[in-house]
């Protein structure tokens, strides 16, 4: 996909994925390199971050290359800068754009004027990033992708699309459990089953955490209250107190299951207090790998690196 955007999961087929998990595999046993010498990054965020821009900025430092942050204060992007503006000027002054944005809208409209790749580092419809991150996970502590099933647990949000729409492309079964209401956007449900029913995957969806988990090999859950939705935090509580991932959930996976968690974590809401902290926890695994598997995305990207073959992922 060199010189592409990647504004969703859906940009890459399955089998990119895969290449890209035995890359961002490789890179990780071997992490420096001037691969993208002379390349420079910028990171232009709407929201904070503590794991997007330290594993794009150390990543981007491992491929030889540079980054520069962008700051919300310092851009204005949408009211003190137009969008449209923003992206013609980056894009004449570096070779990529990381995005980090409220709406997805914004990454479209960057992509539509910028003359370089941009790339999705979470808006309000997927995470695509985390994704990847998350499969390189799973494939480490299991050694495959097909058939492996992974119950998510909580609000469907970008996290949860990003992993549903992954998990379907690369012949995992996805579970999720989300109270009326909460549940993923019908596009991404129906473009997830159009993937399933190629690969393999098995799509199901359920009011019911207890029957999302039962013998399921992963366990995900999410925050309740994303950035920007601070205002519906109490009546999110309440929605989602039948929705933590506790020792008594987790008791109704396989007893190999693993937890999982994107990060930043509401200790005592949807997890309990100290849980992922336990053995089956691999969440700082997933932190990471943001950087293993970014770097092997932009080095794709930027680098029109040779990935590896999908011999070598096995």
């Amino acid at each position: 996909m060199n010189n592409k955007d990647f504004l969703s999961i859906t940009d890459l087929t399955g089998e990119e994925i895969k290449q890209l998990i035995s890359s961002a595999v490789e890179m990780k046993a071997d992490r420096w390199t001037d691969l993208l010498n002379q390349k420079v990054l910028v990171l232009l965020f709407e929201k904070p971050s503590l794991r997007t821009r330290v594993s794009f900025e150390v990543g981007m430092r491992q491929l030889g290359g540079h980054s520069l942050y962008l700051s919300p204060d310092e851009v204005g992007l949408g009211k003190r800068e137009s969008v449209p503006d923003a992206a013609q000027v980056l894009s004449r002054l570096a070779d990529a754009i990381v995005a980090r944005t409220f709406s997805h809208e914004t990454l479209e409209i960057l992509s539509r004027y910028s003359r370089v790749p941009v790339i999705n580092a979470l808006s309000d419809l997927e995470h695509p990033c985390q994704a990847l991150a998350d499969l390189l996970t799973i494939y480490e502590k299991k050694g495959r992708l097909e058939g492996i099933t992974l119950a998510y647990v909580g609000d469907g949000n970008n996290i949860a699309q990003s992993l549903m729409l992954s998990s379907a492309l690369t012949g995992m079964n996805f579970r999720i459990a989300s109270p009326p209401g909460y549940e993923v956007k019908e596009q991404v449900l129906n473009a997830s089953r159009e993937y399933a029913a190629e690969t393999g995957s098995d799509i199901f969806c359920t009011e019911d955490p207890r029957l999302a988990v039962k013998n399921a090999d992963i366990v995900y859950t999410d925050v309740w209250t994303s950035m920007g939705q601070e205002d519906e935090a109490e009546k999110r509580r309440k929605v989602f107190k039948d929705y933590q991932v506790n020792d008594g959930l987790l008791s109704l996976a396989k007893p190999e299951a693993l937890l999982m968690h994107d990060l930043p974590a509401h200790h005592g809401e949807e997890v309990a207090e100290n849980i992922l902290y336990s053995p089956q926890s691999v969440v700082f695994d997933q932190a990471e790998n943001r950087m293993h598997a970014q770097k092997a995305l932009l080095a794709d990207i930027l680098g029109g690196l040779e990935i590896s073959s999908l011999t070598n992922y096995q």
